[in-house]
């Protein structure tokens, strides 16, 4: 029996769009001012330290850091800092309006009948935890925060990594068997499964024919009765 549900983001709830042609666009655009204007704010800081320690060089100036996270950023790398400061510019974005965060039109009841129902939902995405709760503290349908009971991010550990499932298990109090993992990536679904959790593949356009996982293109295409 399911007892809780942890869906991913990009993809997912989400279109990855959004987050590619919306949010990274406006990050980038930001970034260089955001961080000389506020590198001394604590939270800041604190993410540019992380950065040093990541990149083993504390010594780094604070323009040596931007060029940094501007390189990471053309990697696509899942920087632990780099996400913490890209959360922190998108909600200046979502606050003065810049946009909304993107759900698609089938999640948000499908999200609100399982949390009737008392299953317990939570996030697990590569963005930070403040970037999680703006999306859907500030998405199309409004603030949604209020179904989610919890929110994990890379600090868990990598999303293709099986223990970063074991450890959400482990903080969300319930048993593999209890717990159903949504995302679109199949490598992903592959490190939930092997760390004994349920898993359903959202593929909101081409079927993955590689996947094991079961698959469907809309959150209300999933019945939670073919988990026993």
């Amino acid at each position: 029996m399911i007892r809780a549900i942890v869906t991913d983001i990009e993809g997912t709830t989400s279109d990855i769009r959004f987050v590619h042609n919306v949010l990274f666009p406006y990050a980038r655009e930001n970034l260089a001012a955001f961080i000389a204007a506020f590198q001394h704010r604590e939270e800041v800081a604190q993410a540019l330290s992380d950065l040093r320690d990541e990149i083993a060089q504390p010594q780094a100036t604070v323009e040596d850091l931007i060029t940094v996270l501007f390189g990471f950023m053309d990697e696509d790398r899942k920087s632990t800092a780099l996400k913490a400061l890209q959360g922190m510019i998108w909600r200046d974005g979502y606050l003065n309006g810049s946009f909304t965060g993107h759900l698609y039109p089938d999640v948000l009841p499908a999200l609100k009948a399982w949390h009737q129902a008392g299953i317990g939902l939570y996030v697990y995405s590569s963005g930070s935890v403040a970037a999680q709760k703006l999306l859907f503290g500030y998405s199309d349908e409004g603030d949604i925060t209020s179904l989610f009971s919890g929110y994990f991010d890379t600090h868990v550990g990598a999303k293709r990594e099986t223990d970063s499932y074991r450890n959400i298990a482990a903080d969300i109090g319930l048993a593999p068997g209890e717990l159903l993992f949504l995302s679109d990536i199949r490598q992903e679904l592959d490190a939930a499964r092997e760390a004994g959790w349920h898993t359903v593949q959202l593929v909101r356009d081409e079927a993955d024919d590689v996947s094991r996982h079961p698959q469907v293109n809309r959150f209300d295409h999933l019945t939670l009765e073919s988990f026993v």
